[in-house]
């Protein structure tokens, strides 16, 4: 899913629900979730899980939760980015963020630099040291991967 397909932010709340606990609320009615009870029931006895609805609830969601994969797309470059990060967590605290491209240098130093620019500073010497240090910092981290 890449970012241009969300037409409406509503749609992030499942999928910061799924990504955070793998569990959407009401996704399913109670028949459905009792046909899914049944149908991991056997496999949940084989592996010691008491024959609860709850517990074999738990169960399927923990079996959702090892199997789960999903792939979204995303500009860091907007403004959307950061507003839908900070509305829904699960967006960077529950994924692996992969930037197909890295950043060069002096973006990253010009990032730091208008980050640091609101900061009060004894010498622009002393902010652009900073700016290069945190630009060397990131470059550092994904050498090392």
């Amino acid at each position: 899913m890449t970012d241009s397909q969300i037409v409406n932010e509503k749609f992030l709340v499942s999928i910061n629900d799924i990504l955070s606990s793998g569990y959407v609320p009401e996704l399913f009615a109670e028949d459905e979730r009792d046909e899914i009870r049944g149908k991991v029931r056997a496999e949940a006895k084989s592996q010691g899980v008491l024959d609860m609805p709850e517990d074999l609830w738990n169960f399927y969601l923990d079996k959702v939760r090892k199997n789960m994969h999903m792939g979204l797309c995303f500009s860091p470059v907007s403004e959307k980015f950061r507003i839908r990060a900070r509305m829904f967590p699960g967006l960077i605290n529950c994924t692996s963020i992969d930037w197909f491209h890295e950043w060069p240098e002096d973006a990253l130093i010009g990032v730091a630099n208008r980050f640091l620019k609101e900061v009060e500073l004894p010498s622009d010497e002393l902010r652009d040291n900073i700016a290069k240090h945190m630009a060397f910092i990131h470059i550092s981290i994904g050498e090392a991967n």
